[in-house]
């Protein structure tokens, strides 16, 4: 079997974070003290697999040792699935009503999260840079309704999905319910909500993954096509994250990277990605997704945004820079507040009320604030108004 897309690998070594010795299956048939005639394979650092992962994605050459190495990783992973293993997950984790953490939009140029600023695009600032504001205005202007072929049609559509996992449908089903009643909201607008349960970034990550089909048929059954969708919501976050922010949070990136690319792919006319991070995971029972990679979620976001910025040809959205990988990045409504503690800007909070009994998937009522705080945003914002309600 020849591993010709990146995304595929990514999907398999998505949720490792390391060597993982201890999770080989020892050979069948040997005892302990019994040596065995031919010598033992090494285990697999897939830490190593990463790095040659990225060598490949860069577009450089592997030798053929490292493409074996890659694909007995690769293979290593599939057993681990099969057998069950998975991450340490830690201490199960204590719910609280808050963490006593700064929501990032509060953050200012001279705080520290972990190395980390404050602003939502950095340097204390919520707002993008003159240049990507500039931009990003370009890209609105060329979003218009269009016809199942993708052409320009005054009958056409413009489509907006949504991409994550089960909070992200969860809480995109509700706001399509309460924008799509909204009279503001554009006649030419149709919202589709193509997350999935269940399927985080890592899951979204390789190209062929089942995810995009299904997104396909739901697109299908709205009546429009894959090319008239121009706009995307994707809410970043992965299952069961471990370590520090310099490895889940690293991960998290890389995964979505991937996301961002199938996108574009699947999706030839996507303009604009509006990326948010989590809601409050203080009250989670499980390891799904606690505090803080909850809060945490933000800084991948933000680091893929900044890339952009840079002008990194993987997330390049400009013809005259190179070939197209990605549409334009925006963050979009921005869903995380301190538990009980109400942000100063808007006094959003989260009472336990707000999530169901996992403490980590909206309620009911949370679906309704956060559907609520994602229509504010995309009816106000003035780099979503344009196409939402122009």
């Amino acid at each position: 079997m020849r591993y010709k897309h990146v995304g595929f690998a990514l999907g398999w070594l998505s949720l490792i974070g390391g060597t993982f010795a201890d999770a080989q299956p020892a050979p069948s048939g040997e005892r302990p003290g019994h040596q065995s005639e031919a010598p033992k394979e090494q285990p697999i650092d897939f830490e190593r697999a990463r790095m040659l992962m990225g060598k490949r994605q860069r577009g450089e050459a592997l030798t053929d040792d490292e493409t074996a190495y890659l694909k007995r990783a690769i293979a290593a992973r599939r057993e681990q699935q099969k057998a069950g293993v998975t991450e340490r997950q830690g201490p199960k984790p204590v719910p609280r009503d808050s963490t006593g953490l700064n929501p990032l939009i509060e953050m200012t140029a001279d705080d520290r999260y972990k190395q980390q600023d404050g602003g939502l695009y950095g340097g204390g600032k919520n707002t993008p840079p003159e240049t990507h504001r500039r931009e990003a205005e370009q890209e609105l202007a060329r979003i218009q309704p269009l016809n199942t072929d993708g052409r320009p049609a005054a009958d056409g559509k413009i489509v907006f999905v949504s991409i994550s996992m089960s909070n992200a449908t969860q809480e995109f089903a509700r706001f399509k319910k309460i924008a799509d009643l909204d009279p503001a909201k554009s006649a030419k607008l149709t919202i589709v909500d193509c997350a999935q349960g269940g399927q985080a970034m890592a899951e979204w990550a390789p190209p062929d993954a089942r995810t995009w089909s299904i997104a396909e048929q739901r697109l299908a059954s709205a009546t429009v096509s894959p090319k008239q969708v121009q706009i995307a919501w994707i809410k970043l976050a992965n299952k069961g994250p471990h370590g520090e922010l310099e490895q889940h949070g690293r991960q998290l990136q890389r995964d979505t990277l991937a996301v961002i690319q199938n996108a574009k792919r699947r999706f030839p006319n996507l303009r604009i990605a509006y990326l948010s991070s989590r809601i409050y995971g203080g009250y989670a029972t499980t390891n799904l997704n606690p505090e803080p990679f909850a809060y945490e979620s933000a800084f991948p976001v933000r680091w893929l945004i900044q890339n952009q910025i840079k002008g990194s040809g993987a997330l390049n959205f400009n013809a005259d820079r190179g070939p197209i990988k990605a549409p334009l990045l925006l963050w979009g409504p921005y869903l995380w507040a301190d538990g009980t503690t109400p942000r100063a800007s808007d006094k959003l909070n989260y009472q336990r009320a707000d999530l169901a009994a996992d403490g980590t998937h909206p309620s009911e009522a949370g679906r309704d604030k956060v559907a609520k705080v994602m229509l504010n945003f995309f009816k106000t914002d003035p780099l979503a108004k344009p196409w939402f309600a122009p």
